[in-house]
This record gives C-alpha cells, sequence and structure tokens, in this order.
C-alpha cells in the first residue's frame, strides 16, 4: 500500500479469512504501526472480496480472522466494502504479519 507511512510495517500476499465461521483464501494488503494514542498496534487494509466475506458482510457479522502463510493470524473487523469488490479491514492489537521486535536499551527499565 503506497503512501501508508515510512514508520509502519507492511504485509502484501495471501491470507485466509474466517468470515461468518467460513474459511476463504484472499489477498491482503496491510499496512501497520503503534498508535501511541490508542496505546496500542493498530493495523489496516484491504482484502479481496469471497462468497463468504460477501455472506458474512451482508447479514452484518463484520467480527473475522485474517491468518498469514506465515502463521500470524488477528481478529479484526470488515470496516467497509470497497470499489474493487474487497473490503476495508481494521484490528487492534497483535497484527496479522511479521513485525520486528524491538529490544528495550540497557539503560531503560523493563
Amino acid at each position: 500500500m503506497s503512501g501508508m507511512g515510512d514508520d509502519e510495517e507492511e504485509y502484501h500476499g495471501p491470507a485466509t479469512l474466517v468470515a461468518g465461521g467460513v474459511e476463504a483464501a484472499v489477498e491482503a494488503h496491510l499496512a501497520g504501526h503503534f498508535d501511541p494514542l490508542v496505546g496500542a498496534y493498530t493495523w489496516r487494509g484491504r482484502v479481496s472480496g469471497d462468497p463468504a466475506a460477501d455472506a458474512a458482510f451482508t447479514a452484518g457479522d463484520t467480527a473475522v480472522v485474517l491468518r498469514t502463510p506465515d502463521g500470524h493470524e488477528a481478529e479484526g473487523r470488515l470496516a467497509e466494502a470497497n470499489v474493487w469488490g474487497g473490503y476495508r479491514i481494521v484490528g487492534t492489537g497483535t497484527p496479522p504479519f511479521a513485525v520486528p521486535r524491538v529490544a528495550p536499551d540497557d539503560d531503560e527499565p523493563v
């Protein structure tokens, strides 16, 4: 996702979306960062459309789980349909993609 910001981690690739209890293979374009105003990691992006996601979204069941092939998964929600036939997705907390771990400075209390 170009223009998301230089300080954001990103993921582009295949994912499994669990919507309405049904798994669907989708393409995901995600980015995230630690948001000091929220006090948590926030992530967002888009996923390609799928009949399972369409049915869940139409029924108002926007809570989803998104998994990436590297074994990461996270709960999120489908925020809105987009013009490409997919959905905008948002989440707070651990994202469904790897992020670099930052080691604390030796001088900082843990």
